[in-house]
């Protein structure tokens, strides 16, 4: 192959392309199969099992472009947001990604100590089950240690455990395979309101969380590739392709036995029939959780554990429990790899992995200590699915500049995104901002005091205004000549080279 050298010029011969230099070697990076989704939805019917399948969909979408560009740039997309964006939109950026970080970890502290919780038939207390996940934390650090293959094999591992567990309640359940398949290829909702349009956006955030963007552009960097020669990157490109497709299929099953099993166990079902099953089954001790009333049973990962118990015996619940703490377990994993990239590439500062853990862990510890302290169970389970509606919230900040820089000849070269992939994306995106808006338009009338009013307000504007940069840039990216400024000529014609050296030396 005949080594083509003018893809690495552009039009104007002052600016040049991200790429690292031919010879550079790889960092070396956990293993790549660490982006897998873990987070586990819950709908209380079959109604928005399409909504799993196409954000399972636009998923692989985004786990595409993160792997082309790590491949094509040899850089992840912190690094190359770092070497584009201006310091406070930089910064700003880094810190809704850090949030989403947090907002992951807290989730995994949450399932951990509700399957604590649920495997010692409530001797352990929900406050327990959190401290215990600091225990789990130096465990997985201590893994660490011995290498990537053995963290693989862990993860493997956590993963097998998820998929035996959750298929298993799917067999004893037995869902309608009519319903299910009528549920996936066929998007309607009839009759639904706010509570399953917040179930939607929950899935969609739990599916396709931002910091699994990142992370995955910096997997990726682990293989080798000969950046001069186009058909091996065209290679890479192909197989890191398979790959994602085969890991967000597996997730796919895994979140629809989840989906499937509690639409089968729940639909229409209230609360006073969810008490009489438990009351009449040997885990009776447990009926004191539904409230005698004929309003339909709220649907969460504690109350879904029981009714699964109460219906086809205590060896579902305590399956369910495993299966809840190894998607815990691995959303740590997740998280620790993707915050040490995050903060690296915004911000050029590299902390140990321990001091990188012990930070976030922390800043999920405390507010939900609180919450199982002073709260009660109920509580602390909606505060996972609110989490995942803030994933989802969160998902432009990482979809936007994923789309910007795949998008730009100056990043890609010839592998940037073509005219189709560029409507494709760009009109899922802009479907993502509206119905996040429309999410919080709605949400509004139920806040519980109006004060609150004033906080949601300016959290919306700097939510709003740092979306609209983003948006500009990305227009700008596109070819958008018209929006361009002068200090963002960049984006159409890529960065100076004295530019990116002073940016890759620089925090």
């Amino acid at each position: 192959m005949i080594r083509d050298k003018s893809l690495q010029r552009l039009n104007r011969p002052s600016y040049g392309s991200i790429s690292n230099l031919p010879g550079t070697a790889p960092p070396k990076v956990p293993p790549r199969e660490t982006y897998l989704s873990e987070k586990i939805p819950i709908p209380s019917t079959e109604q928005l099992l399409w909504v799993l399948l196409w954000a399972t969909v636009l998923g692989l979408l985004c786990q595409r472009l993160a792997a082309r560009l790590g491949v094509v740039t040899g850089k992840d997309l912190g690094e190359v947001c770092h070497l584009y964006y201006p310091k406070v939109p930089r910064t700003v950026l880094w810190l809704t990604i850090e949030l989403a970080i947090m907002g992951s970890d807290m989730q995994e502290v949450i399932g951990t100590a509700i399957s604590f919780n649920l495997l010692s038939a409530g001797r352990i207390p929900l406050w327990g089950g959190v401290l215990i996940t600091i225990v789990d934390t130096f465990f997985f650090l201590f893994l660490d240690n011995y290498g990537l293959r053995k963290l693989e094999a862990f993860f493997g591992l956590l993963i097998t455990i998820m998929a035996l567990t959750f298929g298993y309640e799917y067999v004893v359940a037995r869902p309608s395979q009519g319903a299910l398949l009528q549920g996936l290829f066929l998007p309607s909702c009839p009759g639904c309101g706010q509570p399953e349009l917040l179930q939607a956006v929950g899935i969609v955030g739990a599916i396709i969380m931002p910091h699994n963007i990142y992370l995955h552009s910096a997997l990726v960097k682990s293989r080798e590739v000969d950046r001069t020669r186009r058909v091996d990157i065209r290679e890479a490109n192909m197989y890191f392709l398979i790959e994602a497709a085969i890991a967000l299929s597996v997730s796919f099953i895994i979140n629809l036995f989840v989906m499937a099993v509690f639409g089968q166990a729940f639909y229409q079902q209230t609360n006073e029939e969810a008490f009489n099953i438990c009351a009449n089954s040997s885990l009776h001790n447990y009926a004191k959780i539904f409230p005698r009333d004929n309003h339909t049973v709220s649907v969460d990962i504690y109350q879904g554990g029981v009714i699964l118990g109460c219906l086809f015996g205590p060896a579902a619940l305590y399956i369910w429990a495993v299966g809840l703490l190894a998607a815990g377990q691995s959303s740590t994993m997740t998280g620790t790899y993707a915050g040490q990239f995050v903060m690296e590439g915004f911000l050029k500062l590299r902390w140990s992995r321990f001091a990188r853990v012990l930070l976030t862990r922390s800043c999920a510890i405390l507010p939900t200590v609180l919450v199982a302290v002073f709260r009660d169970l109920r509580d602390l389970s909606s505060l996972n699915d609110l989490l995942n509606v803030l994933q989802s919230l969160l998902l432009p900040f990482a979809v936007l500049p994923i789309l910007t820089f795949t998008s730009m000849p100056a990043v890609m070269q010839e592998f940037a995104n073509g005219l189709l992939s560029k409507v494709i994306t760009s009109c899922i995106m802009a479907l993502i901002c509206a119905i996040n808006l429309y999410f919080v338009v709605s949400y509004l009338p139920s806040l519980p005091h109006p004060a609150y009013f004033g906080l949601v307000a300016v959290l919306a504007v700097g939510y709003l205004g740092l979306i609209a940069y983003l948006a500009w840039t990305c227009c700008i990216a596109h070819g958008a000549t018209f929006l361009t400024h002068s200090s963002h000529q960049h984006f159409l014609y890529g960065l100076p080279k004295e530019e990116q050296e002073d940016g890759e030396s620089s925090g």
